[in-house]
């Protein structure tokens, strides 16, 4: 590991993130924000100086000049000269989420019969396929873009799907999310600070599971979500997860007694009971997700991972901007979106 070149990067990644928007810069908006009141909340920001610039004349104007932003954040990171191997290698696996989330949109896309809205980050959009990927009318066409852009083993997963089985939707996705997170706990085992990554990743993995468990309680596939438990979780076990796709939804915190996923477990049920809907399991397993990771990755300095928090926090900025700014545009009230937002202190 050469000194010189991680601390450059803990200087230039925490001066970046110290740059983000945060629970303070929302604290700024009134009731009823408009557009120019959150631009002008955020202006000290990097994303907000990036917006400054540009016109946003409409919503989908400002999700495209958000996730430009974000991918222009990833460029400069491969530019620079003094990024360590090991970092490179962690941004590139990080990069192929975009690549998973876009082949899920336009598989959905296909199963509506609407276009795909797709993000402009990963191997598919820096081998200019995207667009080819959100004309895809079949499975097939999906699963050659994917081979075009070098992902095979993603290509690998859609090859046991015909065009007529589009609707095994969760099926679908649940194995391209498992491929994806065994990918980076492969990678894992081979760089320097391995047993922190290892810890992440693995619950990152482990909450994965929770949501599809509890997705599939809720929609009452079960027995065809059972073969789409992805191994080397960091406390739920195989056998445990198992049993819980055994269970009802009220059930699943007491199965999870006093590990550190009960207070989540508890918040989807009340949440979904409260809302009747599925989108309930994804808010509270995002919120979960951002705060572990953020007490075990946030305080790293002079390790790989620093780059992997880094992309988080970026990340989770645009999906918090893209609510604010929906809110914005649609006149409703800051209030009613509050909870919807992950941020940092």
């Amino acid at each position: 590991m050469s000194t010189a070149e991680y601390a450059f990067m803990s200087a230039y990644l925490k001066g970046a993130e110290a740059k983000t928007v945060t629970a303070a810069h929302t604290g700024r908006l009134s009731k009823t924000a408009s557009v120019t009141d959150v631009l002008d909340a955020i202006k000290d920001t990097d994303v907000g100086k990036y917006l400054s610039g540009m016109s946003l004349k409409t919503f989908d104007d400002a999700d495209a000049y958000l996730w430009e932003h974000f991918g222009q954040c990833l460029e400069a990171l491969e530019w620079l000269k003094l990024m360590p191997p090991e970092m490179h290698r962690l941004l590139s696996a990080y990069r192929v989420k975009f690549d998973v989330l876009n082949t899920k949109a336009a598989l959905q896309g296909i199963l509506s019969g609407r276009k795909a809205s797709l993000i402009p980050v990963g191997a598919i959009h820096s081998r200019g396929l995207l667009d080819e990927l959100g004309r895809a009318a079949s499975v097939s066409e999906v699963r050659k873009v994917l081979i075009d852009s070098d992902l095979w083993a993603y290509a690998t997963v859609l090859r046991d799907y015909g065009d007529d089985e589009a609707k095994s939707k969760l099926l679908i996705e649940t194995k391209l999310d498992g491929e994806y997170y065994q990918s980076l706990l492969n990678l894992a085992k081979d760089v320097e600070d391995s047993f922190l990554m290892t810890k992440a990743f693995s619950i990152i993995l482990d909450l994965a599971n929770l949501q599809m468990i509890s997705r599939a309680i809720i929609e009452g596939i079960t027995p065809q979500a059972a073969e789409l438990l992805i191994g080397g979780g960091y406390i739920i076990s195989d056998q445990m997860a198992r049993e819980m796709l055994s269970r009802k939804l009220g059930d699943l915190p007491g199965m999870l007694g006093g590990t550190q996923y009960r207070e989540a477990a508890e918040q989807i049920v009340a949440n979904y009971e409260r809302t009747k809907s599925v989108m309930a399991v994804e808010e509270v397993i995002a919120k979960h997700r951002f705060w572990w990771l953020r007490e075990l990755l946030s305080p790293r300095l002079m390790a790989p991972m620093m780059v992997v928090w880094y992309l988080i926090t970026k990340e989770m900025e645009v999906k918090n901007l893209r609510l604010i700014l929906k809110a914005a545009f649609d006149n409703i009230p800051i209030e009613e979106i509050k909870e919807y937002l992950v941020l940092s202190p």
